[in-house]
């Protein structure tokens, strides 16, 4: 998690959001859905003073929308996008169609493509015209740049992310629809399986508005130039890239903080220096 400690001083120097509204540049943060309740008050007093960009942790995946077959619950997603919207914050959807996190009666159905597509005009729809954007589909990808085996490659194909992002755009045609994962920052097999696909996806009329960098580093930071190298070819097919889960792990023997915030630092210096790169999420605020 990102070390944003909630001290009782004022912090010094201007707020992130203050520095990114002017040019329209998003920065946000992960929420739980009980964030509201939490420390006091302070969870929420950052959020609004640092914060312009919100996601639910868990609220709007699969098992948490759709616990049983079309029986929805939002709740939990309602808590946080009606509270994005009173504070003047974008939500971005996580996520429509992921192979954790997949409710017990998906396997057994008959026609997944159906549920599939079931799920996403529902969820959507329930949310439509309050997401700036959505995760359709988040880690399709192995390490070596194949598609991972999951339930939606062996009961549908390679191509239930095509269909996905098709009945997405149905769905709700206003939303940024987005391809996220983990691991595709530098250039590397899994990258360009990922780049491969989403360049297929362009040139065939699929309809992708964006890739997500999860961006879950460690202390041995990244390769910050082919992190840039591989923005730049994305940005070339004229997506918008977004950095969407970043935190930095530090070991507990060592927790050398400056090291954490210079890796923070060089990461959003590539990113502001490309303009397809719209904005940087962090993976939390809280480091208990």
């Amino acid at each position: 998690m990102v070390c944003l400690q909630f001290l009782s001083a004022t912090p010094t120097g201007q707020r992130l959001r203050d520095l990114a509204n002017p040019s329209g540049f998003l920065i946000g943060s992960i929420t739980r859905s009980d964030f509201q309740s939490v420390d006091s008050g302070n969870y929420v007093r950052v959020l609004n003073e640092e914060f312009n960009f919100v996601t639910c942790e868990n609220a709007m995946k699969i098992d948490a929308t759709e616990p049983s077959q079309n029986s929805f619950n939002f709740n939990d997603g309602d808590a946080t996008v009606n509270w994005a919207q009173s504070n003047g914050f974008k939500v971005h959807g996580h996520t429509l169609v992921w192979h954790s996190q997949v409710p017990g009666w998906m396997s057994s159905v008959s026609d997944l493509t159906s549920a599939m597509y079931n799920h996403i005009d529902k969820v959507m729809g329930h949310w439509k015209g309050k997401i700036y954007a959505w995760d359709v589909v988040n880690e399709a990808f192995n390490e070596d740049g194949t598609y991972r085996s999951s339930i939606w490659t062996q009961k549908i194909g390679n191509n239930f992310i095509d269909l996905a992002f098709q009945r997405a755009r149905q769905a709700d045609p206003d939303a940024k629809l987005i391809y996220n994962d983990y691991n595709i920052e530098p250039v590397g097999a899994k990258s360009t399986g990922m780049y491969n696909m989403v360049k297929s996806m362009k040139e065939r009329g699929i309809p992708i508005d964006g890739v997500g960098f999860q961006m879950h580093l460690t202390d041995s930071g990244l390769d910050y130039q082919s992190f840039a190298d591989n923005m730049a070819r994305l940005a070339a097919l004229g997506l918008d890239l977004y950095i969407t889960e970043m935190d930095v792990r530090m070991p507990d023997s060592n927790r050398d903080l400056q090291k954490q915030a210079t890796i923070y630092s060089e990461v959003m210096k590539r990113c502001v220096a490309q303009p397809a790169c719209k904005g940087v999420k962090v993976w939390g605020i809280v480091d208990k």
